[in-house]
């Protein structure tokens, strides 16, 4: 028995290696992109630089800062390292900042017959991001243990999939809601074997994380073909249709996966949630009918329900913020607000993605209970 065992989990180990090989080179060759350029950038470089002078300020005796700053860097990064170069530095609240001399700024450098020419671009804050997603990284380990461990793996495989795969995919012509399926499928797969491993839980959680997210998707559609929206109804349209007349790009399929990708995340928490719950619960007393872990797991998914519908409603909301600011100090009347395009687009996904999770409750109650009671 113990001989079958080992040969199985020697057997499943090869496919998962050989899986996961096939991937990587899938990966590889599906970035292999000549990529549109959309401005000239030959010459122009971004490095890494230090303020070790201010050559002129201009910051007033009322303490404002008007015009640019012009200052002396040195180069820390690239093909110019080593330098001392003078830039200038504007203080608008895009681009630029106001130096100091020993302040790490990213400088725009261009060459041309010998000639240099430097501004500043932003402050360096590339080693406080990092740090700050080390520190995330470091809670999740630390509280989770093996467990976060599983987490942290399967949210950097979330994000590669999103930047190296469905990126490419798209960019090269393919659908973006079909490219945003396949990612749904592998990255909710790798997620829920990650940390479920090869269980009924996974395979229950997997398919009703599925199902959930194309609810979502056929919502989003329905709500869209109903409100009259369409994918070009969205912020920044003019720029996104330049893309589109450059590249391979269906602009008009970007919000309908935008909404299966926002919508996994919380789907995917109410789907483990409801087959660990059954499980644990089935585990407990194996006496109880299918019906019965069925309402149990029904029972659970209630109380999720509200607190994961807001948990989306309020992160479509957080990221439209400037709109209703925008919107109540300027005193838009009811009429104009209700028909405005952004809000319709907003509620459109806060609702979708809502219903994706709602639905995803009976749908993973059904399934967990299908599985654990199954005939031999």
């Amino acid at each position: 028995m113990k001989i079958e065992i080992i040969k199985k989990n020697f057997v499943r180990k090869g496919c998962l290696a050989v899986a996961s090989i096939l991937f990587l080179l899938f990966l590889y060759n599906i970035n292999q992109i000549d990529k549109e350029s959309f401005f000239d950038n030959e010459g122009r470089n971004f490095v890494k630089a230090k303020v070790v002078e201010i050559i002129e300020d201009n910051e007033t005796e009322s303490g404002i800062y008007v015009g640019n700053q012009t200052v002396m860097i040195s180069i820390l990064s690239g093909e110019f390292k080593g330098k001392l170069l003078e830039a200038t530095s504007s203080s608008s609240y895009l681009y630029g900042t106001h130096c100091e001399v020993g302040k790490k700024v990213i400088a725009i450098v261009s060459e041309s017959n010998g000639t240099f020419v430097a501004s500043v671009y932003s402050v360096d804050r590339a080693a406080m991001i990092y740090l700050i997603i080390g520190i995330f990284v470091l809670t999740i380990i630390v509280i989770g243990g093996k467990k976060g461990l599983a987490s942290v793996i399967s949210l950097g495989f979330t994000i590669i999939c999103i930047l190296f795969l469905f990126l490419p995919l798209i960019y090269r012509g393919v659908s973006p809601v079909f490219a945003a399926v396949i990612v749904t499928l592998i990255t909710t797969c790798v997620t829920m074997y990650l940390i479920g491993g090869w269980s009924i839980k996974t395979l229950a959680s997997s398919s009703g994380t599925v199902i959930g997210v194309i609810i979502a998707g056929v919502f989003a559609w329905l709500f869209s073909k109903m409100a009259q929206i369409t994918g070009y109804n969205v912020s920044e349209i003019e720029n996104l249709i330049y893309v589109g007349e450059k590249t391979s790009i269906q602009i008009g399929e970007l919000m309908f996966s935008g909404i299966l990708i926002a919508a996994l995340g919380a789907v995917m928490d109410v789907a483990m949630s409801i087959a660990s719950t059954i499980l644990e619960i089935n585990e407990k007393n194996q006496t109880l009918t299918r019906k019965e872990l069925f309402q149990s797991g029904m029972n659970v998914g209630k109380d999720m329900m509200g607190t994961m519908s807001n948990t989306l409603i309020l992160a479509f909301t957080g990221g439209s913020i400037n709109t209703l600011v925008f919107i109540y100090a300027y005193n838009y009347q009811y009429n104009q607000i209700i028909n405005l395009h952004s809000i319709a687009v907003e509620i459109i996904q806060g609702i979708a993605s809502s219903m994706g999770v709602i639905l995803t409750v009976p749908c993973v109650s059904l399934i967990t209970c299908m599985l654990v009671k199954r005939k031999k």
